[in-house]
């Protein structure tokens, strides 16, 4: 009996043993189940969480609109693609770090920026506004402080301040194929006529206005009895206007240029025919900084970069018709092709000021850091 005792002690013993051995399994077993599960989960949370923000840096971005407002952040230093119908900034692409202004190519899909530094920088900056990137940049030298800029002929027109000369870009070859000098201190904004022809420049520091014409030279005969050959060649007439004179516009006939002084606050009126001074507004523009036509010509706008107002003037009359402040600063204009709106790049405020040129009244605001060069960019 003993014996047998003791085989059934070892055997239930045995068994006590394959059921703790059992048991160990099975908890092991739902422990590594537990964890397969919590990785799985883990794993399934960070497939989320980069899905999201994947999805917040890229489907948030939107396409360029194909009637697109190009905005200059100086405080950014970044170029803000807006939608003009929702007033919502869709994309905002890095540029150099003191930009001033900004123009599109003809077909829309490519913007120019000008890296300024107050005459001490070298640099256009190329945007892709369709990709929504920086292409490259453009070093400009020995033409230093380049500024106002506009596009025509296919070609890109820019002024030199700090070498007080205009140039000319060839996106084509990308080689600068023209260049001359003004002569003039602070050689600053450009309009440049639909047949490349004439340029116009505003010299703030000189209080002049340029025009420089593609003109035929006929030689006189020398002495010699030989008379060099017509030849094309640039003739530049300067003419004094107001002090600080910088923001200006050809009118839509092509007839006069307007041209506000900052420091007397003056507009000043151009004859283009006769390349003469034919008017001089008393309007109390102090501070003035921009200067554009409605598309019918009718009115002209002036923004005060001292005051925030944008001065509203009718052109046929020379009667001003508003002053509206729109800030504490008011720099680019841009207007509507239908004259129903103007946008205006107050740099002080961080803001667009939307106005509508129907009531005269600031309507909306887009949110723009250093707001200043604006620009349309229509893409066929």
């Amino acid at each position: 009996m003993p014996v047998l005792h003791t085989q059934i002690n070892n055997y239930l013993f045995l068994q006590s043993i394959n059921n703790m051995k059992k048991n160990a399994y099975n908890r092991i077993f739902n422990i590594t189940k537990a964890v397969r599960s919590s990785l799985a989960r883990l794993v399934a949370i960070g497939f989320l969480v980069i899905t999201l923000v994947y999805c917040a840096n890229e489907c948030a971005a939107q396409s360029t609109p194909s009637l697109t407002l190009l905005a200059l952040s100086k405080g950014d230093h970044v170029l803000a693609i807006i939608d003009p119908a929702t007033l919502k900034v869709v994309a905002r692409v890095p540029v150099g770090s003191d930009p001033h202004e900004v123009v599109a190519s003809a077909d829309g899909k490519t913007a120019y920026v000008t890296i300024y530094g107050g005459g001490s920088l070298h640099e256009l900056d190329v945007i892709d506004l369709v990709g929504q990137k920086p292409l490259r940049t453009i070093d400009t030298r020995p033409l230093m402080g380049p500024h106002g800029i506009t596009f025509v002929g296919n070609k890109v027109w820019f002024t030199a301040e700090g070498s007080k000369t205009v140039g000319r870009y060839d996106p084509v070859s990308g080689k600068f194929d023209w260049v001359m000098g003004t002569g003039q201190d602070r050689t600053h904004m450009i309009y440049v006529t639909p047949d490349s022809k004439k340029v116009y420049t505003t010299n703030v520091s000189s209080a002049t206005v340029s025009i420089l014409v593609d003109s035929l030279i006929k030689p006189m005969p020398n002495p010699a009895g030989f008379t060099p050959p017509p030849h094309q060649d640039w003739v530049q007439t300067v003419i004094p206007v107001g002090k600080g004179s910088e923001g200006f516009d050809v009118s839509p006939d092509g007839k006069e240029l307007w041209t506000a002084g900052a420091d007397e606050g003056t507009i000043t009126i151009i004859n283009i025919a006769t390349q003469k001074v034919s008017a001089q507004i008393e309007a109390k523009a102090l501070g003035a900084n921009r200067l554009k036509f409605t598309p019918d010509g009718k009115r002209v706008l002036i923004t005060s970069l001292r005051t925030g107002d944008l001065i509203i003037y009718d052109a046929a009359s020379h009667q001003q018709i508003k002053r509206l402040n729109t800030g504490r600063g008011a720099a680019g204009i841009l207007i509507d092709d239908d004259g129903s709106r103007a946008f205006i790049g107050c740099t002080a405020d961080d803001y667009i000021a939307v106005v509508d040129l129907k009531t005269l009244e600031v309507t909306g605001h887009i949110a723009v850091r250093g707001a200043d060069g604006l620009a349309w960019a229509v893409r066929p």
